[in-house]
């Protein structure tokens, strides 16, 4: 059983222009009092053949949590587009949100997002170098592929409040909930 469950993600502002920030309305509820605190990413997937792209646009840290439930609005820069090949911008890319407690990653939030210029003669006749303030994106909110890992959110306590050693969990080994086939994949879990 999961300390934490994220009960809504929605995505504000969108779809909206490349530049703009990220925003999305997180709701959640703790079921145990976590002495932690959680860390919530955004990763911008800058190209899908090549994770060096991938860039972190915001990590916060929230907590310590008590039993509860939670809601916070979660904003982030845009990706800097010096960072991404000129090929990569427009087109579909994945956006990852994700939570992780004392550095274990428990759930993965992937988002498709379609970046198209914001005028129908650009996108019949691109330019050869890419109008990124004419870049509009538009994250498929309605599609979220979720993943859950189980992780050890007490690792100093058994059931009965007594000490015992870290549980060693394999990294990153998600849960056999099948994944919707419909939704994104995750870029480095491919297969």
């Amino acid at each position: 059983m999961s300390a934490v469950n994220i009960t809504n993600v929605t995505v504000l502002d969108n779809p909206a222009a490349f530049l703009n920030p990220f925003q999305f309305e997180i709701s959640y509820e703790c079921l145990l009092p976590l002495k932690d605190d959680l860390e919530w990413k955004l990763i911008y997937v800058g190209s899908a053949e090549d994770e060096t792209y991938d860039q972190l646009l915001e990590s916060v840290l929230v907590g310590p949590v008590n039993v509860g439930n939670y809601r916070f609005v979660f904003e982030a820069d845009p990706p800097d587009p010096s960072k991404i090949r000129d090929e990569d911008i427009i087109g579909v890319t994945v956006l990852l949100l994700t939570c992780s407690y004392l550095g274990q990653e428990f759930i993965r939030v992937g988002y498709y997002v379609n970046n198209d210029y914001d005028d129908e003669q650009l996108r019949l006749e691109p330019p050869s170098k890419v109008l990124i303030d004419r870049v509009q994106r538009n994250i498929l909110a309605d599609k979220p592929r979720v993943t859950k890992f189980p992780i050890n959110f007490h690792p100093d306590s058994n059931e009965n409040g007594e000490q015992e050693p870290p549980a060693s969990l394999p990294e990153n080994h998600p849960t056999d909930d099948p994944p919707p086939e419909d939704l994104p994949p995750s870029p480095n879990n491919e297969g």
